[in-house]
This record gives structure tokens, sequence and C-alpha cells, in this order.
């Protein structure tokens, strides 16, 4: 006990560690409060360390060195957001925990001058007089797609919804059950329909649906034929669908309109970058799809949002939909999504400036060249014999729902640990101030480049550095 408390003497006073120049400087620009709060908090981690016997003298002398620092990053952490921004080095390229698609800078920069100023959101320029909020990304979005009309509510299940809602409330809609989908979140198909108002027929099995299942099924209460994309998983094996393309003779037999749900929205073909296939909007409209829907911020690479493009007699009775206005985007959301738009204007820009088509683009020798950067960076910042750095060859996913069956060849950065566990230097880079989120597998941290910017490498250096100091007790 007599030991104890000579070892609690060495810790220096509160008024003392407010007085170190690095804590001093925290105050010109910190409230009081928050510092005086984190020094306590430092103080009071050391004195537990103390009472439970984990401290020794030499321990604490070291611990002096580093405690202006630690309560300047505790303080710091105190004023950090709680959205904040994280390095993504999972190789997910589309990742909805982490906030699917990246935005251009350029996109951003529109963003910043129409949300720090006025503008037009509703407001024609050439009347002077009140106008609509979705014209402004009517003719980009028809441009590019070749629909008739169209228009953006606040993401994809909104815009199923507010479709079903106008065009089927009370009335029948005739869907395969092999595409009753679960999306994010728990959120399904069925569910959806519900709230619209609408009533699911299904047709067909889970594997299985033929053309005859849903000329079964009309009947005076069919309002609508509809297609779900299977964008989040396959089903292979003894399975057969009817494309939407087949459904055509129907709706025009029948009077019926034709919707599909696209779920991920990509506008260009990118089996040509050597990505699978996957059915554009462009190829559903011409199939003859009354309505399309598709997101905003999966593989189109912009804000998240639901777009709906199709016939102009359809879109026109949803912008008088009541649940328009529930589902409305803001200023900022048209603004991004109409600056990304513009890059689709050339295949080119748009693979070179979209963040989320140029890392699922990249090719061999780009990513090779960061794995060798970055491998350097972390082979002189890390100088410890055990722990072992490596580059491997892997697979990123394109995640967010789109693609699930593509594997895309990456380069990794490796790190594995001889004596300590993995995860507990992974649970210390989630903590950081900016987040380091990895993969983990059989004790080995995988950091995917196809998912990292090279201007991240020193946070990622300082904070592995950092990090194994922590578990190592050197901190």
């Amino acid at each position: 006990m007599n030991n104890n408390k000579n070892l609690f003497s060495l810790i220096p006073k509160i008024d003392d560690l407010l007085n170190n120049e690095i804590v001093k400087e925290l105050l010109d620009y910190m409230p009081r409060t928050v510092v005086v709060e984190g020094v306590r908090e430092e103080v009071n981690i050391l004195r537990e360390k103390i009472r439970t016997g984990e401290m020794t003298e030499e321990k604490i002398k070291n611990c002096m060195e580093d405690l202006p620092n630690l309560v300047k990053l505790r303080a710091e952490s105190k004023l950090s957001f709680h959205l904040k921004k994280a390095i993504n080095a999972t190789g997910v390229v589309i990742h909805t925990n982490l906030g699917r698609s990246l935005i251009n800078e350029e996109v951003m920069n529109n963003v910043f001058e129409i949300a720090t100023s006025y503008s037009n959101l509703e407001y024609d320029l050439s009347k002077g007089k009140r106008g609509s909020r979705y014209a402004h990304l009517e003719d980009i979005i028809t441009k590019i797609t070749g629909g008739e009309s169209a228009m953006v509510v606040n993401n994809n299940a909104a815009a199923v919804m507010l479709v079903l809602s106008t065009i089927a409330k009370e009335k029948e809609v005739i869907v395969s059950r092999g595409e009753l989908i679960e999306i994010g979140g728990s959120f399904r198909i069925p569910e959806v329909m519900e709230q619209s108002g609408a009533k699911l027929v299904a047709v067909g099995t889970t594997n299985k649906t033929h053309f005859w299942d849903y000329e079964r099924a009309i009947n005076e209460e069919t309002a609508a034929l509809l297609k779900v994309h299977t964008s989040n998983y396959r089903v292979v094996g003894f399975a057969s669908s009817v494309a939407s393309e087949e459904l055509y003779s129907l709706k025009e037999e029948y009077s019926i309109p034709l919707i599909e749900d696209l779920g991920s929205g990509v506008l260009l073909d990118l089996s040509k970058y050597g990505l699978g296939h996957e059915p554009t909007v462009q190829d559903s409209l011409n199939n003859g799809i009354d309505i399309v829907t598709f997101s905003g911020d999966k593989l189109l690479g912009g804000p998240q949002a639901g777009i709906i493009v199709g016939k102009k007699e359809y879109i026109e009775e949803m912008k008088r939909n009541p649940l328009t206005r529930a589902f409305r985007v803001d200023k900022f959301t048209l603004s991004a999504l109409e600056a990304t738009l513009k890059l689709y204007l050339e295949e080119e820009t748009a693979i070179e400036k979209i963040p989320t088509l140029n890392m699922l683009t990249l090719n061999e020798k780009e990513i090779n060249k960061k794995a060798e950067l970055l491998y350097n960076i972390l082979k002189k910042e890390i100088d410890y014999e055990d722990v072992n750095i490596e580059i491997v060859d892997d697979y990123s996913e394109v995640g967010g729902g789109s693609l699930p069956i593509e594997k895309l060849p990456t380069k990794c950065v490796t790190i594995s640990l001889e004596e300590l566990s993995i995860s507990s230097l992974e649970r210390e880079l989630r903590h950081l101030q900016t987040p380091i989120i990895t993969r983990v597998y059989k004790e080995k941290m995988f950091l995917d480049l196809r998912t990292m910017k090279e201007d991240e490498f020193s946070t990622v250096s300082n904070g592995l550095s950092y990090s194994l100091k922590k578990i190592k007790g050197v901190l």
C-alpha cells in the first residue's frame, strides 16, 4: 500500500498538466471544460492502473512523456463528430455500413456552392414564379436513359412504394416468388408493397417462374406486372425466370403497365471492363418497361436517392401523389446527383471521375503500385520483429447488393502478430480519430488497396503505429 502511495505521488497535479505546453495549446481552440475533463480522465486511468497493480515506477515515468498527447487525443475525441470520416480497407467498394458510394470532389464543389447560397430550388427562372424541384434533373436523366420522363425521391424503396401507390393502390400486382427479395435493414419487397396499398400476387416458385404463371394470374383487378432485379443474390442450378422483354406481350395484350425495380442503377455496360453483365437502365427501357426504379448511391456512384424513369403519364401522376411530399429530396441531393449525372455524358469521364466506377475498374498495374507504396511506408514506420507485413493476392467485392458473385482480383497488405491477437489491433484501429476499417481472416489483417486512397496511407501508417504501441503496453 505504501508503495502504491509512492506511485500515486508521481502523477502530476491537474494544474501542472494544464500548464504543459501541449495542453495549453488546446485551450486556444477548445472549451476549457473539455480540456480539464480530458486531463482528469487520463489521470484517473493512471490512478486505476496503479490501484490494480498494473503500473510500476518505470512504466509511470514512461507514461508521463505521452500523457499530454493522450490528453490532447482524448479532448479532441470529445469534440469530434459522431459521424466521421473512415478509411475503408475492406475491399468492399459499395460498403453500405461505410456510406456506400463516394462522391467526386468536383461534384461536392457544386453541392458547396448550392448549400452556401440561395438557389432556384423551386423557382422557375424563365417564368419568374414558383417552379418544381423535380424539373432540375428530368432533362439529364431522360437524356442519359432515353426515358420519356423522370423524377427523384429519397431512396429506391421510396421510389418503389410511390410507383405502386400511384399505379396499383388497392389493386393487384403480379410478381415472381423468386423476386420477393429482402433489401438492407431487413426491409422486404412484400412489406414495401403492403405499405403502398398494393395487393401482392406471387406467382411461380422460388427457383422457377414461367410465362404462363403471370398470364394465369391476370384478372380485372390486376394493376401492374412487377419485375424485381435480384441484384443482391443469384439463384443457380435448376432455376428459370421470365425476362422483362418476354412480359412485353402480356403488357400489350392486357394494357397492364410493366414496372421494374433494378436496384443497383447501373448506367454503363460494365462487362467491357471485365465485370459481369448487369442490366442497365437503358436495357430495361428498351425492353418495353413502362417504369424503372433504381438507386443513386450504388453502381450509379452518386448520393442516396431513388430514381424513377419511364412513361410521362405515370410519372406526372406520381408527382401529384401525397407521398411525394414525404419522399422528396433536398437541394444537397439534387445538386450532387445532377453533377454526378453530367459526368455520364462522356463514358470515359464517368469511369475516371466517379469514385465507385474508378475503383471497380482499377487494373492490376495500378493496384500493384499502390500495394508496394503502402508496404514500403509500413515497413519503414513499423519496426517490430514480431510484426509481419506482406503483400498478397486476394479478391475485392462490389458490395451494396450489386453483382453478388463478382470477385475482383486485388492486392492486399497483410499484417500478422506473433505474440498478440490480431483482433486487439483491429479493435484499436476502429477507435482511432479517423477509424481504419479492415478485415481479419485466420489471424491476419487484410488492407485491400482497391478501396484505399494514396493520400490515406500516412494516416494508416500513423494509426497502425499508435495502435501497436497501445496493445503492446508502450502507451
